[in-house]
């Protein structure tokens, strides 16, 4: 029962990191060092990756109409939406840097980068940058207003901000993108929807091919702790990300930028003093 009440604090964490700016990453070390799941690395590892894979399924689930290009036409056949099919075409194209890197590099970069003091430092440099783009912004009109604005250019440089994210733990896959698009002169609002869009083929790929390594063999333990963490990834990834959209019609990103140079501090100072282990 303690495990179950673990992974459910997991999806929950998740939930919430993966759509703000703020690194899922760096929240998951400082996380792991008080409530670790004491099952097999393997497992573990398998965990992480399918709670993000049904935070996708969030964004899936709210975005449905934006995303799914069948509709039906006339006399009840089914057409496709040139508009959604435009959209994914900006999706795909933006996905291309990650893709290629990722599938060459991952274990090298993971090698490299996935310690305590490189998250931090992601964490810290990327929360600067977004307070210093936010403060440059402020009273400029955005250029790019919606995701239809969104020129072949814009989708690759928003692309290859998001190479950083999958370069460098702790920078956040949202956090770059969306520095990437304020630079560009996109608007919040669109920044932040083109984001959760670019999840769900990234993270949909990555988290299915390592669930498939593992095998899907789970013992009745472990099912159970997959499906409560989950079911929390989840729940709490349809509320993040509508809270999300209603917060930055209001506000800008600068508070998740101080966030992120706190946090980052607070990982250096536990790894000083020795009270956060290697990764």
């Amino acid at each position: 029962m303690t495990e179950i009440l673990k992974a459910i604090i997991f999806g929950i964490v998740e939930g919430i990191t993966e759509w703000l700016p703020i690194s899922s990453t760096g929240h998951m070390i400082l996380l792991n060092e008080f409530v670790s799941l004491n099952e097999s690395a393997d497992f573990v590892s398998v965990f992480l990756v399918a709670v993000q894979l049904v935070a996708v399924l969030a964004v899936a689930v709210l975005y449905w109409k934006k995303l799914f290009p069948l509709r039906t036409g006339a006399g009840g056949k089914p057409v496709l939406e040139k508009k959604i099919l435009i959209l994914w075409g900006k999706i795909c194209l933006a996905c291309i840097p990650a893709a290629i890197v990722g599938v060459l590099f991952d274990s090298v970069f993971e090698a490299l980068f996935y310690h305590p003091v490189p998250v931090a430092t992601a964490l810290i440099v990327f929360g600067i940058a977004m307070i210093v783009i936010e403060r440059w912004n402020r009273g400029r009109e955005p250029v790019m207003k919606t995701i239809d604005d969104l020129t072949v250019p814009a989708v690759l440089i928003i692309g290859c901000f998001q190479l950083l994210a999958a370069v460098f733990p702790g920078t956040s896959r949202s956090g770059a993108t969306i520095v990437g698009a304020l630079l560009l002169g996109v608007s919040r609002t669109a920044a932040s929807e083109f984001t959760f869009y670019l999840a769900v083929p990234v993270m949909f790929g990555a988290s299915f091919l390592r669930m498939l390594q593992y095998g899907f063999q789970f013992t009745q333990m472990e099912l159970l702790i997959l499906l409560a963490g989950m079911a929390a990834a989840f729940l709490v990834s349809l509320a993040v990300i509508h809270a999300l959209l209603g917060y930055i019609r209001k506000h800008d990103f600068q508070v998740f930028g101080w966030y992120r140079i706190v946090l980052g501090g607070l990982i250096l100072l536990l790894n000083g003093a020795g009270l956060i282990s290697s990764l």
